[in-house]
Parts: C-alpha cells; sequence; structure tokens
C-alpha cells in the first residue's frame, strides 16, 4: 500500500468546500463509477506492464490514508489509482492468466512510482488475482502468502476526458498527471485482428478463384454444346443435300429397269412369234416335204 497525501488531501478539500458550500453534508453528489464489466472486450489503446500494488481507502484513516479517492468516487472493487493516467481511463490487468477490469478513480503511487511502482490496485481485486482474502478489519490482503506487489500486463480501453497523460505511465513526481495530453499513444497492431483480418482475404481470394474456376468450366462446356450442336447441322446439312441426288438416281435406275424390261419383253414376242413363225413354217415345210415325199411314193 502507498500514501497519496498531496492528491488525498486536495480531493478532501474540494469535498468539504462543496458540502460547507451546500450548507449540509448530503449536499456533495459523488460521481458515477463507469461500467467496467465489459473492459477485457473492448478495443485495445494501450498495453504495456508494470508492478502494482494495492490499497483500500475508504477515509477511515485506518490504513493510512485520508480523504475520499482524487476522483470523489467512493472506493470500491475495480477503482484503481495512476500516478499520470487521466482519471476515469478504463481498462484491465491480466495476471497469471487471470484478467480483472479497472478504471482509474485515485491518484498514486506517490514515491513508489519512482521505482517503477505505476499502479495502485484496490485490495479486492488484488486478492482475486493472488489467491487472498480481503480482511474488511486492516484493509489488507490475506493468505496470497504476503504478497504486496505483482507483474502484471495492462491494456488501456478508454482513456479519460480529463488531464493526464495518455500513454505508459510515468512517475507521479513528473506532474504528468496534472497536464493535458493532446498527443496520445496510438493504438498497438492486434496481431490476432491483423492475421484474422489477412486469413478472412485469403479465403475471400481463395473463393473468387474457385467461383472463376467453376465459370471457366461452365464457359467451356457451354462452347462445347454450341460446337457439337453446329457440327450436328452440319452433318443434318449434308445429308439433306445427298438425299434429293440419291432420290434422283434411284427413279432413273427405275425408270431404265422399266424401259429395259419393257424392250426385253417386246423383244421376246417377237422372237416367240418368229420362233413360231418359223415352226409353224418349218412344220409347214416339213409338211409339204412330207407330203412330197408321200406323194413320190
Amino acid at each position: 500500500m502507498t500514501a497519496r497525501f498531496g492528491m488525498r488531501v486536495s480531493a478532501l478539500l474540494v469535498t468539504t468546500a462543496i458540502t460547507v458550500g451546500a450548507g449540509a453534508a448530503t449536499a456533495f453528489a459523488e460521481p458515477t463509477a463507469p461500467d467496467v464489466s465489459q473492459a477485457t472486450e473492448q478495443r485495445t489503446l494501450l498495453k504495456g506492464s508494470t508492478t502494482a500494488s494495492y490499497y483500500w481507502d475508504d477515509a477511515s484513516g485506518r490504513a493510512g490514508d485520508t480523504g475520499l479517492p482524487a476522483s470523489g468516487i467512493s472506493m470500491r472493487k475495480g477503482l484503481a489509482a495512476s500516478p499520470s493516467w487521466p482519471l476515469m481511463t478504463e481498462g484491465y490487468v491480466v495476471y497469471k492468466g487471470k484478467k480483472a477490469p479497472f478504471f482509474v478513480g485515485d491518484r498514486g503511487p506517490g514515491a513508489p512510482s519512482n521505482n517503477g511502482i505505476m499502479l495502485d490496485l484496490d485490495a479486492k481485486t488484488f486478492a482475486d488475482l493472488t489467491g487472498g482474502t480481503f480482511n474488511s478489519r486492516t484493509l489488507g490482503v490475506d493468505g496470497n502468502g504476503g504478497q504486496g506487489h505483482i507483474k502484471v500486463q495492462y491494456v488501456i480501453t478508454k482513456w479519460g476526458n480529463g488531464v493526464g497523460k495518455k500513454n505508459h505511465p510515468v512517475a507521479f513526481s513528473t506532474g504528468a498527471w496534472g497536464r493535458k495530453d493532446t498527443n496520445p499513444a496510438k493504438p498497438p497492431v492486434d496481431v490476432l485482428a491483423v492475421a484474422a483480418k489477412k486469413k478472412a482475404a485469403e479465403e475471400k481470394k481463395a473463393e473468387a478463384a474457385k467461383v472463376a474456376a467453376l465459370k471457366e468450366k461452365a464457359e467451356v462446356a457451354k462452347v462445347a454444346a454450341l460446337k457439337e450442336k453446329a457440327e450436328q447441322a452440319k452433318e443434318a446439312g449434308k445429308a439433306a443435300a445427298i438425299a434429293p441426288a440419291s432420290l434422283d438416281t434411284d427413279a432413273t435406275a427405275a425408270t431404265a429397269a422399266a424401259e429395259t424390261t419393257s424392250d426385253t419383253s417386246r423383244t421376246g414376242t417377237a422372237l416367240a412369234l418368229v420362233g413360231g413363225l418359223a415352226v409353224v413354217g418349218g412344220v409347214g415345210y416339213l409338211g409339204r416335204g412330207r407330203i412330197r415325199r408321200a406323194v413320190r411314193r
């Protein structure tokens, strides 16, 4: 745990002034704490690592601190202190695979930030991360082997609107917590997001190539079908051109055959008649010869 006398006293004085000015203790309206339950699902604006300590300031003075957190929001789980980030900045920490959301509601650590301790988590969150238990009497953490500092990775998902450094944390003594930062850190390249985008582009390209191949195959099949159809039409045209000539030839042959048959018939008849006459003549001749021979006898 670390002391935050300067910032805590300032917060207390502001609170007191508001209360006195209103004439009643109930006049102070506590700011609304942001909902950081979904912080681990938000876009990463900054990430890094640091050593984190813990504290719990309930303004009772039991833990050596006085006053409310600098934001005016009462101490609660998820409220963290930063020596330089703007108040109401949101994010989460990762420790041994465990994630815990937070928002910056206070200033600190003070002197320890000069030694690289750049984040003060609330005692309840610290207990969850280290496997300990929050002690409501001492406002400390029990059962975690005496751990008071742990190495964590931090991820910022939203910057607060007020003064403070919107980049990797620096020591409280630099005064960065009191200056407006108009040049926030550029969001880091999300390796996983880039890989996913690249994979999606490759899949899209492969799908386009597949569609193109199918289209080309369809075009080839279409051309082949048209070519086959043209060949069939061409063959049909040839057949149609040959058919009339064949019919003419067949008709001519049939006519010639018919005429030949007719001539043969007439010739046969003539020959038959001639033969008949010859026979008759022969018979007659032979008859006369016989007659003559018979007469001579």
